[in-house]
């Protein structure tokens, strides 16, 4: 009867999204990346052709609009402070329009100047351009870190704790059937569920679990194989879902290991994320500067 109760529960859990829904997401943004490193590649191969005259033309015009959409980078801090602008559309669309802007408009700019400059104004706007997209990227990165997915809301420390305390109480039934595991899990968890616990761990602790993360992950799912394989021996239930019980199993586990992972490391990428902010303003200020000093000598000279 126990071991009917844990195949049930094991054949019925649902994931929080569906798997189609994320691939669709992960399929658009791979397709997004892989059409600009493309269009990259294209430019620099094509730059000795010139397609196109940056001071005239359709040349011209790729410059005004990729320096105007550089300028719109402006409106997702804005479309957080503002009032107006919040009513207009949710924060996450303004950060989707940043990023996408953010990328496009650094691509047009290369192909205005055929991918090389000479004036000395010229080649600061264009470095400081490109520094701002890279800088963007990385504080993306870190971005995800601290926030549930690219457009979800910020993590919280308690939130997290609070989240993998849920999930401990709620294992799915496994708890009857792999209760050595269950108690592995739990050893596991009580260092960052503990008091001793706080928002300043260090860097060193907290970089010590993108190594930790794949040695308790390994040692679980071995744990889990083995008492699966001991019920297997004198069942003859448990051997013939073996298979779909390993699977629910290690799911549960990858899930609790990724969301320790995550408190560990919540602190540390948030701190990063302080850091990035006070590079990345200043870069961009130099951009618009270098920008706008760049347009001037073009039209006074």
């Amino acid at each position: 009867m126990l071991e009917a109760t844990v195949i049930n529960e094991a054949a019925t859990q649902e994931t929080a999204e569906p798997k189609q829904a994320k691939k669709v997401k992960s399929r658009a943004g791979l397709y997004g990346y892989l059409f600009l490193f493309a269009a990259l590649i294209g430019g620099l191969l094509l730059r000795e052709q010139k397609l196109v005259n940056p001071q005239n033309g359709f040349g011209y015009w790729l410059g005004i609009v990729g320096g105007s959409l550089m300028l719109f980078l402006l409106l997702y801090p804005a479309g957080k402070k503002s009032t107006i602008l919040r009513r207009m559309g949710l924060v996450k669309h303004w950060f989707r329009i940043h990023m996408i802007i953010g990328l496009v408009g650094p691509l047009l700019v290369l192909y205005h100047c055929n991918f090389s400059v000479s004036a000395m104004n010229s080649k600061v706007a264009l470095y400081s351009m490109l520094g701002v997209a890279v800088s963007g990227l990385i504080g993306r990165y870190f971005y995800t870190r601290i926030h549930r997915g690219l457009y979800g809301k910020r993590a919280g420390i308690e939130d997290l704790r609070a989240e993998i305390a849920d999930a401990m109480s709620n294992s799915r039934g496994l708890a009857a059937i792999l209760p050595k595991f269950i108690d592995e899990l739990h050893t596991v968890s009580a260092d960052l569920m503990g008091d001793k616990f706080t928002r300043a761990i260090s860097m060193r602790r907290s970089l010590l679990w993108n190594i930790k993360y794949y040695v308790v992950r390994a040692r679980l799912f071995l744990t889990i194989l083995r008492e699966l394989h001991g019920h297997a021996v004198v069942s003859d239930t448990m051997r013939a879902n073996k298979k779909n019980l390993q699977k629910t199993a290690n799911a549960y586990a990858a899930q609790q290991v990724r969301l320790m992972r995550q408190v560990a490391q919540l602190s540390f990428y948030e701190r990063l994320f302080s850091l990035w902010h006070i590079f990345h303003l200043p870069l961009f200020i130099l951009l618009v500067i270098s920008a706008l000093v760049h347009v001037l000598a073009v039209h006074m000279y």
